[in-house]
């Protein structure tokens, strides 16, 4: 089964073309600035990799010159089915999903909650039904892995009806992510029962406390904006100062919206939203990159001993994503004066490179400290070729 899975952003769209179940990536790519003036289109297939500069006015332009790149260099194949990343499910969708009239009316009612993704997966959707008219459609919701975290843990205390009547609760994010690596972590250690902790760092970062494969607490909530500290995302802030900046200074919501997701993080804090830039910069001795490095690691480690306490034990932390995977040093200082919960790092292993699972902690660490590779494409590949296939 050919299975082309797409990640829609609201001005950017990623690919893979996965051959199921051997998993093997036929082909895959990423479309860049949508809509703007000189978009990106870069794609590999079978080996050879091509970028060009083209002008894609939407998403089904976009998609169109996918399928017409991907069929005229893989002469006979077909693609069967076609899994979208959407990101909010809501409570309605605990599980990947047929797309029908009816799921994607339901996706359209959640765009308030998701308003910069929701809008842009459920346009790729449309635009694949013209395209691919005889593939299956399948959504894989952002959302769903955290559909198991019990009620205790997602509801807010506030007046019941805010949640009966509005849905406002806890959902999470990065689902699809942490789904797959600690599925990994527990297939590497060969666990029975476990209790992991997963922390995804990139742009967005977040962290999740995995029990016997599900997930059973989160740090983003009913929005991607808080807990940990991310590229332009604030994480957790006092609600006080959302009234001050409303009600002394003056701001909008929009505008207090649009501090906190985009001027905030790293970036309000240095200036810089790459973590690369950042480091340089801590090197060279900033003192406020060197300040944001030891607030981002302290956050997450805040994270790590709450949710130890959750899971009332752990076998296993795993870090995942651009930071999680590439940078040494963010590892080094989450790890860093974590003895008591049985992490120690090996910092030798720790600045080692590798594509593949490894084990970064000293020997006879009490609990592995893993890096681990997430694949989200992959992922939502497999989601989706065992919703048909169980289905046949």
């Amino acid at each position: 089964m050919n299975i082309l899975v797409i990640n829609a952003g609201s001005s950017s769209l990623k690919f893979q073309l996965i051959e199921m179940p051997l998993g093997t990536v036929i082909s895959s790519g990423l479309v860049e600035r949508i809509g703007l003036d000189h978009t990106k289109f870069h794609y590999t297939i079978q080996s050879e990799e091509f970028t060009e500069t083209v002008e894609f006015a939407n998403h089904k332009e976009a998609l169109e010159a996918i399928a017409q790149k991907i069929l005229s260099k893989s002469a006979g194949r077909t693609i069967d089915t076609i899994a979208h990343r959407v990101v909010h499910g809501g409570e309605q969708f605990s599980k990947t999903t047929i797309i029908t009239t009816e799921v994607k009316d339901k996706i359209r009612e959640l765009c308030t909650l998701a308003p910069l993704h929701n809008p842009a997966n459920l346009a790729c959707i449309e635009v694949a039904e013209d395209v691919f008219p005889k593939a299956t459609q399948v959504a894989v919701f952002d959302t769903a892995f955290h559909q198991t975290i019990p009620e205790k843990a997602y509801r807010y205390s506030i007046p019941n009806e805010f949640y009966t009547q509005h849905q406002i609760r806890q959902y999470g994010f990065h689902g699809t992510s942490h789904k797959y690596v600690s599925k990994k972590a527990i297939a590497f250690l060969g666990l029975k029962h476990s209790k992991i902790i997963t922390v995804h760092l990139g742009n967005g970062c977040s962290i999740t406390a995995v029990k016997d494969g599900e997930s059973i607490e989160h740090s983003m909530g009913y929005g991607p904006t808080n807990g940990l500290i991310m590229g332009t995302r604030s994480g957790d802030v006092d609600q006080a100062i959302i009234f001050y900046l409303m009600d002394t200074l003056n701001y909008s919501s929009s505008q207090v919206q649009d501090l906190l997701q985009k001027e905030s993080g790293l970036k309000g804090l240095t200036g810089f939203s790459d973590l690369r830039d950042i480091q340089n910069e801590a090197q060279k001795g900033n003192k406020e990159c060197l300040l944001a490095l030891q607030m981002m690691a302290y956050r997450v480690q805040k994270f790590i001993g709450s949710y130890i306490a959750a899971l009332n034990g752990l076998d296993a932390l795993v870090f995942t994503a651009g930071i999680g995977e590439n940078s040494d040093v963010m590892r080094s200082l989450i790890c860093q004066h974590m003895d008591y919960f049985g992490i120690q790092l090996d910092e030798d292993k720790n600045m080692m490179r590798s594509k593949a699972i490894r084990s970064i902690s000293l020997e006879g660490s009490k609990v592995p400290i893993l890096v681990i590779p997430t694949n989200e494409e992959f992922e939502m590949a497999e989601q989706a070729y065992g919703l048909l296939v169980g289905e046949n």
